[in-house]
């Protein structure tokens, strides 16, 4: 079996679904990459026994189909300092020696039985698809995964939902402490359904598709669910439970209601954050008039800081405290120039929305409150 493939169009590709593969499998099989040569196209897998995620390209030449394993790490490393050029493999079925040759050298590896090799689980006949864009997707995984749990006692909380009806589409992810509502109008579903998507298959995605464009098809059943876009597709198994009611933790009725600069935001919140307690992280948002304070302190080292920065604030002054490094995530994962934050009273959830959504989305974060000292 031979055949030519691009050596920077096989890197690329290959380096892309190694993400999958863990550093350590239990199967010895699974360190490697799965080769498939049918009708002159080489279609590549890694997988974790968890998810599979697969690509394809064109080769130059070939002389019959067939398929090998080939341990990924070694082939990564070689073909990682090669420059762009054709590059030859010749593989012997009898002993799975592979060859490979290139300009200026040969490397000899090798291979292993395919037929060893894991298959991707199938979706279930029972399957409801659903097509969205894939800058869509990206927004949303982008600006929810970072509030996902690792919780070994609720796992569900350890993924993105998402949430599908017959009108929009929303992920959600929370870890108890904060919440990211990512709705959008531009993508809805045939009829009302939902998923749990693990957090490593949406760190997969969330490095995927900003190199892909047009539309991305999501099948999915009980158990596993199947994105396929244009160059890539990933089956993984998803987080099996009931995702807990989101919408009922959302204060609905804030009366205080504050628009602030949030680069200036941030700004601020980094340089105050450094004399914070290191155990709790605890800033103090003191709002009034027009300004707004913030102020952190450490006791057990003497040290503290405040700065006062101008808001649009007309309600009764308040104070309440929250995690700066919590806070500093939510405000980076939005866009939006200014932001608004909603609050009701110290004791229950900050609301932070964008001032101006951007088209077709609904974009909502929540913060739990942390006791103040005072």
């Amino acid at each position: 079996m031979k055949f030519i493939v691009s050596s920077t169009a096989l890197f690329s590709h290959l380096q892309a679904i190694s993400r999958v593969i863990n550093s350590r499998n239990s199967l010895p099989i699974l360190d490697c990459f799965l080769f498939e040569l049918r009708d002159g196209t080489l279609f590549m897998t890694a997988s974790d026994n968890d998810t599979t995620l697969s690509t394809s390209i064109e080769v130059n030449e070939s002389d019959s189909d067939g398929r090998f394993a080939v341990s990924s790490k070694t082939l990564l490393e070689a073909l990682k300092e090669i420059p762009e050029q054709p590059l030859s493999f010749h593989i012997e079925p009898s002993n799975m020696e592979i060859t490979v040759e290139y300009l200026n050298g040969k490397y000899s590896l090798m291979g292993q039985n395919a037929d060893e090799y894991p298959q991707a689980q199938a979706l279930g006949s029972n399957a409801v698809q659903v097509t969205m864009g894939a800058e869509i997707l990206m927004n949303g995984v982008n600006r929810s995964i970072f509030a996902t749990a690792d919780d070994e006692l609720r796992p569900v909380m350890n993924g993105i939902y998402f949430d599908i009806s017959t009108e929009d589409m929303t992920l959600v992810a929370s870890d108890g402490h904060q919440l990211v509502r990512c709705k959008t109008y531009a993508a809805r579903g045939a009829e009302k359904a939902a998923f749990i998507l693990p957090k490593k298959p949406a760190n997969l995605l969330k490095n995927l598709l900003p190199k892909e464009q047009g539309d991305v098809q999501i099948g999915f059943d009980d158990r596993n669910a199947m994105f396929t876009l244009e160059n890539y597709q990933m089956i993984c198994r998803l987080i099996e439970g009931r995702y807990p009611n989101y919408n009922s933790v959302i204060p609905q009725n804030n009366p205080h209601r504050a628009i602030i600069d949030r680069a200036l935001f941030i700004s601020a919140l980094r340089r105050v954050s450094v004399f914070s307690s290191q155990s709790s992280s605890l800033i103090k948002l003191s709002l009034s008039e027009n300004q707004m304070k913030i102020s952190a302190q450490d006791i057990d080292f003497s040290t503290s800081a405040e700065e006062t920065i101008a808001c649009q604030y007309g309600g009764n002054p308040m104070s309440i405290g929250f995690k700066s490094s919590f806070l500093i995530d939510i405000l980076n994962n939005i866009s939006a120039q200014n932001i608004i934050i909603e609050l009701a009273d110290p004791s229950r959830a900050g609301v932070i929305v964008p001032e101006e959504q951007e088209e077709d989305e609904d974009l909502l974060m929540l913060l739990m409150p942390m006791m103040l000292n005072d």
